[in-house]
């Protein structure tokens, strides 16, 4: 999937991973797909308890949860990973048309 994703947009240069990511298998998985992607582990702090705000991670969180307002999407309905992506775009581009036509 990586190899895919970073083949489309070859721009990007770093990927950001959750705690559970951190291991040397990923590591290794990700020097092999992608040689000059530089992955950055966001972790909790030892220290903290309760709830806390990772940086970075909220990005994720507010786009599924985006994402997860369109009716169609809130269940997994489709059959085919084609037609699943492709309501994903529907989705996104109607997020961002909202955007663009809202006065400033």
């Amino acid at each position: 999937m990586l190899a895919t994703l970073f083949g489309q947009f070859p721009f990007l240069r770093k990927i950001f991973a959750d705690g559970g990511y951190q291991g040397p298998i990923f590591q290794r998985a990700v020097t092999a797909t992608l040689p000059s992607m530089r992955p950055q582990i966001i972790k909790r702090s030892d220290r903290t308890k309760g709830f806390e705000i990772l940086p970075r991670r909220w990005v994720v969180e507010r786009t599924i949860a985006w994402l997860g307002r369109c009716r169609r999407l809130a269940k997994d309905w489709e059959n085919l990973t084609v037609h699943a992506l492709a309501y994903v775009r529907l989705a996104s581009i109607r997020l961002m048309l909202r955007r663009i036509s809202q006065p400033i």
